[in-house]
């Protein structure tokens, strides 16, 4: 629909990052954690032996070691969610490593298995992954207790162990669900198309077949009449494939016509895929797509130009972080007769202050010739704030029936939330 903006610096959950810059805040949101390690490496200034000092700062290079090739790696590469045997050898180092030294070293290495319970959830399936961070904490706690601290901390370190497995169980949960989403939606897209081409195909069979199959007859009787030397009627019958082939040449261009004359809920569909993939939050109420009373196909053809240029604007130039999406039901202006709907699309970011000091460009320009053509208008400027633009296009709406109102459609009048 609309050229997609130079990616953010705000990384995705689930998603691996698209620049440097990404990566970067990935990684320093993981390795921020890493504060908590100061526990256990100060335990190795001065209060072990040399043999003791040598086994803690082994052991706490290979976890390390192990914890980023299971956690950092997996959330900065961005790789599929799902168990893999080969995370079987590092976390097992990680709670070995994390036994060994609460035994061998002091109750300063507990801490270990925090980290130990979040790389559990985050790796293990999901039916399995909750009773591997809880089988981890509880193992802490016991050995907490037979090293006797003081139970107000070790419950907090449990507790933290504990919340922390658990949120990365539930954050691998969400990612599962967000790749589900996308694939399904990339299956609906293809369905779609594919509907759409098996439409067109039964459209232009039926539109064709009865046109073709009688301009084929009437040139077999016209070559009839010609061998008979029947000159008038043969005539008669050029002049009817004439028409025949002229009004197929019609109501082919008019198919085609309405295959390329925008739908409103197909471009409401790709606005919210083009600001989502934009990072630009939307607002529009899923209702908007519903069909609306009184609206013709030329004027949904207009409206549906405006909303795709509108978002082409604001995906390509407005620098927002919001977007709007509005259906308003009016009476018509200036005290004529009849009602009007108007799409409203307003955004908060700072093509409004430019708007101010430049004409409007050709694609607006271009859109105001479409909706003159449906009897539409066209307002774009600035919003009222400091930041923003709005653009209202508006059109016509066709006398409907009572009756259509009593089926659930929206009444006149109304704005669409």
């Amino acid at each position: 629909m609309s050229e997609m903006r130079e990616p953010r610096f705000q990384p995705r959950v689930g998603v691996p990052p698209e620049n440097r810059r990404q990566t970067f805040v990935k990684l320093c949101w993981m390795l921020i954690w890493m504060i908590y390690l100061a526990y256990p490496i100060s335990d190795l200034f001065g209060r072990h032996g040399t043999a003791k000092t040598v086994f803690g700062w082994f052991v706490i290079v290979l976890f390390l070691a192990c914890y980023i090739s299971l956690v950092l790696r997996r959330q900065v590469r961005g790789t599929a969610v799902g168990w893999d045997r080969s995370h079987a050898v590092p976390l097992g180092l990680m709670f070995a490593a994390a036994v060994s030294t609460s035994l061998v070293l002091d109750s300063n290495w507990l801490a270990l298995f925090t980290y130990t319970a979040v790389a559990a959830g985050a790796v293990l399936p999901g039916r399995i992954a909750a009773i591997g961070v809880v089988a981890v904490v509880a193992t802490q706690v016991v050995l907490g207790l037979v090293a006797g601290i003081d139970r107000t901390g070790l419950a907090g370190m449990a507790l933290g162990g504990l919340l922390g497995g658990l949120a990365m169980t539930g954050l691998q949960q969400l990612v599962r669900t967000m790749a589900e989403l996308r694939e399904a939606r990339q299956a609906v897209a293809a369905l779609a198309a594919s509907d759409e081409r098996l439409r067109l195909a039964r459209d232009l069979h039926d539109l064709l077949g009865h046109s073709l199959s009688l301009i084929t007859l009437k040139t077999e009787l016209t070559a009839r009449f010609m061998d008979q030397e029947r000159y008038e009627e043969a005539r008669a019958q050029v002049g009817d494939i004439e028409k025949v082939s002229r009004q197929a040449l019609v109501d082919v261009r008019e198919a085609i016509g309405g295959y390329r004359r925008p739908k409103l809920a197909v471009e409401l569909a790709a606005a919210r895929t083009a600001l989502t993939a934009a990072d630009i939050a939307i607002d529009a109420p899923l209702p908007l797509a519903d069909p609306r009373p009184g609206l013709g196909a030329e004027e949904e053809g207009a409206l549906g130009w405006a909303l795709r240029e509108a978002v082409t604007n604001v995906v390509r130039h407005s620098g927002a972080t919001q977007c709007r999406i509005r259906l308003i039901e009016d009476h018509a202006p200036d005290g004529r007769l009849g009602r009007v709907l108007t799409l409203e699309v307003a955004d908060d970011g700072t093509l409004g202050k430019q708007a101010r000091q430049s004409p409007h460009g050709n694609g607006l320009t271009g859109l105001s010739e479409r909706l003159a053509l449906a009897d539409g208008t066209l307002d774009a400027g600035p919003a009222s704030g400091r930041h923003g633009f709005v653009l209202r296009a508006t059109v016509p709406l066709r006398p409907v029936t009572a009756e259509k109102h009593t089926e659930g459609q929206p009444a006149a009048g109304t704005v669409q939330e």
